[in-house]
């Protein structure tokens, strides 16, 4: 589907180096990229640079998405003074190319250009101006400077650190661990923040001496010393977006909802080769097709999978939905054995452990749908802005379990919540149960991440057999204090988009989708979008009453409200189903041989870094369905296999 005139965009990969270094070790760091960017790649080696200690090395992998026969990065200004190599697409460049005409020489039509000469109008300062999904890294030759920046909600990723005066990046691990300087040392306060979240946050990585360039920053490197900015907030730009709106009223919300969605899936449309949507039966998925259906010349191609096992199955409802819109739709049913072989294929490609199972049929689904499009489009980012978990729902509820005295708490309804059996369905009523009444008394936000992570500090100490650092907190409550002048429910959705969304869900989309040389785009994080939906009062997305648990407040009220009669309230209504597999089952019976290898007694006591009897404790209890520890054993799991093809090779 191509919309508009032609420029050059690129879903890819990039690396490189300022310091020690060949231009075939730049070959080698880019390559390690190759997925990302299959069609193509571009480089700039300096050896003798005034003013810099080593070499400039910048490397680029191409996805061709628009004007596929253009040009290679890098792209340089006028005088080749500055160039730059971007991963990601700037969808205002237009805008901004029309204004820097006036005082540029543009050579080619692509959106990267418009990145040099803005950085030649603004320096540094010219990130605020980028509306995009985008990693790009600058080389200015007039200051020696190199210029680091990502998008801001951290849709594409970009690692760096600074190994014996050699300062690496690039847009995963592998292409770090591609030259011979980087260092493969486990950081141990990140391997417990792992643990407990289920993937390391940002700034964090996994190894020492290596960062995450967080969302919303950007980084300066001269003279062999660095430092990041933050140049976006969205408390800021929501505040900006009320003073716009005013105090008006739900009908008026609900066309400026409108307008913003269409406007946001409109500029997300763009592409010279096929496009289509993800499309699960929910209705953050559900309602970027429909917009995007809206828009089309054509019927659009949908995308969906469904599993055999019932309760985790919703491929019929996107079938429901692509009847409705009229999309051309395309459903695969993949089976339980299927997708457990795609298990060690997929986890043994991520360079930094990440436990979420979701990884599994997202891959799934990207691989269905690189047979037929080139882009996708997802609903990602919803969730976080529309408050649309389950512990947003928990959170109300808590206000009032409050009033409950402590002794009922902890000596009643604690323990006949804990001894209920356990269920291995999704999101079942004991597990959600134990969840909320075990851990309550701790702070809102810290609660909140024990509700959904894997470990908390006390089961990290089993698993250690010691004491944990006492960093675990300070992650949750930097992001905390930042919103503490907002209502609880803005600022969990705020902690959510800082860490949650940028690390887990973002990291797993884009890296199941890259795997698959497929692009995905997030209509629902267009910051203009985004910044209006976090301004909104908290009482239009918690509100109503939920289906699955009628004594609790609905979530997304006003955008299923907007969507309800063009979706159907069948759809729109129903009970919220994540994209989950099976994995508690997995683990007690279909996993055996996986687990045993990678979890069993002997094998941890040779690695020497878990508390064996622990673990086997852990497996135990699961298989006996006794209690439900899905989460932390994936964990172990997931990080065991990332250990065996990161670490141990």
């Amino acid at each position: 589907m191509a919309r508009g005139c032609a420029i050059m965009a690129y879903m890819c990969g990039i690396a490189g180096f300022v310091g020690e270094g060949s231009r075939r070790t730049l070959e080698n760091m880019t390559r390690a990229l190759t997925y990302r960017g299959p069609d193509g790649e571009g480089y700039f080696f300096a050896e003798q640079v005034q003013g810099v200690a080593g070499a400039i090395a910048l490397g680029h992998r191409r996805l061709s998405i628009i004007d596929i026969a253009g040009g290679a990065q890098p792209i340089y200004n006028e005088d080749r003074s500055v160039l730059v190599i971007l991963n990601g697409e700037i969808y205002n460049f237009r805008a901004l190319r029309s204004q820097l005409e006036k005082s540029h020489t543009f050579v080619t039509q692509s959106d990267t250009e418009v990145i040099v000469h803005l950085y030649e109008e603004k320096g540094a300062e010219c990130v605020k101006d980028l509306e995009g999904m985008f990693a790009f890294a600058l080389w200015d030759a007039r200051t020696q400077t190199l210029l680091l920046a990502r998008d801001r909600f951290g849709e594409k990723p970009l690692y760096y650190g600074m190994f014996g005066g050699t300062f690496l990046f690039g847009s995963e691990l592998k292409a770090l661990l591609a030259h011979p300087a980087m260092k493969k040392e486990i950081d141990p306060a990140a391997l417990e923040r792992y643990f407990h979240f289920e993937y390391v946050p940002a700034p964090h990585t996994i190894f020492k001496n290596v960062r995450k360039l967080e969302a919303a920053h950007y980084l300066l490197l001269r003279n062999g010393a660095y430092a990041d900015h933050e140049y976006w907030n969205i408390i800021d730009a929501a505040k900006n977006s009320e003073r716009s709106i005013g105090n008006i009223g739900e009908g008026e919300v609900m066309r400026n909802l409108d307008i913003k969605l269409r406007q946001a899936v409109g500029r997300m449309l763009v592409a010279d080769v096929p496009l289509g949507v993800f499309l699960s039966g929910g209705i953050d998925s559900s309602t970027v097709a429909y917009y995007a259906q809206q828009q089309a010349r054509e019927p659009i191609r949908t995308f969906s999978i469904g599993f055999e096992e019932a309760s985790f199955d919703e491929s019929a409802y996107a079938q429901k939905v692509a009847d409705r819109i009229g999309s051309d739709h395309h459903r695969q049913i993949v089976g339980a054995r299927e997708l457990i072989d795609i298990i060690p294929k997929a986890y043994a490609l991520l360079d930094e452990p990440m436990a979420d199972p979701s990884l599994v049929p997202t891959y799934a689904l990207s691989r269905f749908a690189r047979k037929h499009v080139t882009v996708a489009l997802g609903g990602d980012g919803s969730d976080e802005l529309f408050m649309g978990y389950q512990t947003f729902q928990a959170l109300w509820l808590s206000r009032f379990y409050e009033w409950v005295p402590r002794f009922l708490r902890e000596d009643l309804i604690r323990p006949l919540a804990n001894h209920l059996p356990a269920s291995f369905s999704y999101l079942s009523f004991d597990f959600l149960l134990k969840r909320f009444v075990n851990d309550f008394d701790l702070p809102s936000a810290i609660r909140n991440q024990i509700w959904i992570g894997a470990f908390g500090a006390p089961e990290l100490s089993q698993l250690f057999s010691g004491d944990v650092a006492q960093s675990l907190t300070e992650d949750i409550t930097r992001h905390a204090a930042r919103a503490g002048e907002l209502d609880v429910f803005h600022q969990l959705s705020y902690v959510y988009t800082k860490q949650f969304l940028q690390d887990y869900v973002i990291a797993k989309v884009d890296r199941a989708s890259m795997f698959n040389s497929l692009e995905v785009r997030a209509p629902f994080l267009d910051p203009a979008l985004a910044s209006f939906v976090f301004s909104l009062p908290w009482q239009l997305k918690i509100h109503g009453r939920s289906k699955r648990f009628p004594l609790l407040p609905d979530t997304k009220y006003i955008l299923k409200k907007l969507m309800a009669e063009r979706l159907g309230k069948d759809i729109v209504y129903r009970s919220k189903q994540g994209f989950q597999p099976p994995v508690a089952r997995w683990l007690a019976r279909d996993l055996t041989d996986l687990v045993e290898r990678h979890l069993s007694p002997e094998r941890l006591q040779k690695d020497g870094l878990f508390n064996p009897a622990y673990v086997s404790r852990l497996l135990k209890e699961h298989r006996a369905q006794k209690v439900d520890h899905r989460k932390k054993l994936w964990a172990l799991l997931v990080f065991q296999i990332w250990k065996e093809n990161f670490l141990d090779n």
